[in-house]
């Protein structure tokens, strides 16, 4: 059977035939992505401000760090325009297929690049360079993923199918400090090189799955029905401009915050001449937050296919705002099981909460022909702020202490929840009562 013989109750109803496989595959491929990506911001954490940068005063060497590690965000809205277009044009999963195989080349050759030790200034340049390539690839890469799954999905699971892919944070994050946290034992250069070698056994599983899916069939009647725009980032910025903000200030809420408690808070409870904790207690906290995030995202996710996205979100910044300043007075108390709740907290229950919302919602404010091109330009224009939050945090915490950095996390709520008020409920009773209409008729 066709896409195009497909009857829309039928799709609806059911989904397509691949729906399940897509959405494994884009998970697997979010997953590789974010293992890559977040790898570097735990070795930016604990490594590169010896190993990249020459500076005697760690503050220095560790904000140099967290500044590559925000070039990398810098140039995901390239990513994202670049993804987003040809998306829209030629479909989402060629986008898929090389944003991946962009992403696992640069990660790779990140594990083999020299030290200042050893060749000096051009260590720090040639990971600069290595960096904007990451960025991109990771720019390209959330569109496709997120809406090859949505438009596979059948219509009333759509929150929950699409919360699949954003699991791969969560795993990716998972995976990537395991393995952080089991090379922590090394006494050699392998205590950070190895992780992004591994990358290479990743990224060839992950390209063979995908290499399995089949195209978008809502883009494939689209592109039959000659309804493909030649310039989808033109008609999204002219006609849809206002919801391309909506989505960056809902992002900025689930990734600025992210990036405090993955990359910030890493380095707060184990840098200094008396660090709060050891590395292994901090790893272990985002480990159990990261494991449990693999169910909470998908939980999150399939409540808002029966109550709405927005009363997810509206929860989430809520919880994030008043969660700023609790969090560091509880992580200063200095005892392991406490810290570990805090993770919990913060990533799986927090952030999980907006991760799992965004990949229906998102999708659901723009129209099929420049749904790449909206959806990917928001989401990405935002990360190229927040992946400049550990630099911002780490320079206000020089004055403020850690109080300023509760106030930058804080921040980032408060735009989300500005987001959330502004923003179109796209799957309200109203909605759901159509589209029960239209399975009705199947």
């Amino acid at each position: 059977m066709t896409t195009m013989t497909v009857r829309p109750e039928t799709r609806a109803a059911n989904g397509s035939p691949d729906k399940l496989r897509t959405a494994i595959g884009s998970a697997v491929g979010t997953t590789i992505e974010n293992y890559d990506f977040l790898a570097y911001g735990t070795a930016a954490a604990l490594y590169f401000n010896e190993v990249f940068f020459h500076s005697e005063d760690p503050v220095v060497g560790l904000l140099l760090g967290f500044g590559t590690f925000g070039i990398g965000f810098a140039m995901r809205p390239l990513g994202g325009v670049i993804g987003g277009y040809l998306g829209d044009k030629i479909g989402r999963k060629p986008v898929l297929v090389g944003a991946l195989l962009l992403m696992g080349i640069s990660t790779v050759l990140i594990g083999v690049l020299p030290t200042y030790a050893q060749v000096g200034i051009l260590a720090p340049i040639l990971l600069t360079l290595i960096r904007i390539i990451q960025g991109i690839a990771f720019g390209a890469e959330w569109g496709g993923a997120i809406l090859m799954t949505f438009e596979h999905a059948p219509w009333k699971q759509r929150g929950r199918y699409t919360a699949i892919p954003q699991a791969g944070v969560p795993l990716g994050l998972l995976l990537a400090n395991l393995v952080f946290l089991w090379s922590t034992n090394l006494d050699s250069e392998l205590a950070w090189r190895l992780p992004f070698l591994l990358s290479s056994v990743l990224i060839i599983a992950g390209l063979i799955i995908r290499a399995k899916v089949s195209e978008s069939p809502e883009f494939v009647d689209t592109k039959t029905a000659g309804l493909v725009v030649k310039n989808p980032l033109k008609e999204v910025f002219k006609n849809d401009w206002r919801n391309i903000l909506r989505v960056i200030a809902l992002r900025l809420a689930e990734s600025g915050g992210f990036y405090v408690i993955v990359t910030y808070m890493l380095s707060y409870l184990t840098s200094g001449d008396e660090p709060i904790t050891d590395r292994a207690t901090a790893l272990t906290g985002l480990i159990v937050a990261a494991a449990l995030g693999l169910f909470t995202t998908i939980l999150f996710g399939t409540l808002t296919d029966r109550i709405g996205r927005k009363p997810v979100y509206f929860f989430g910044t809520i919880l994030l705002i008043a969660f700023a300043f609790p969090m560091f007075l509880l992580v200063n108390t200095g005892i392991p099981y406490v810290i570990v709740f805090v993770y919990v907290v913060a990533m799986a229950i927090i952030h999980d909460s907006l991760a799992g919302t965004q990949g229906a919602w998102f999708s659901e404010l723009f129209n099929t022909n420049t749904r790449s091109s909206g959806a990917s330009v928001g989401y990405q224009f935002s990360a190229a702020i927040s992946g400049f939050i550990p630099l911002i945090a780490t320079a206000v915490a020089v004055p403020l202490g850690w109080g300023g950095v509760a106030i930058v996390y804080m921040a980032c709520g408060v735009l989300g929840l500005i987001g959330t008020v502004l923003t179109r409920e796209t799957w309200g009773k109203r909605q759901r009562d159509e589209v029960d209409a239209i399975i009705a008729r199947s």
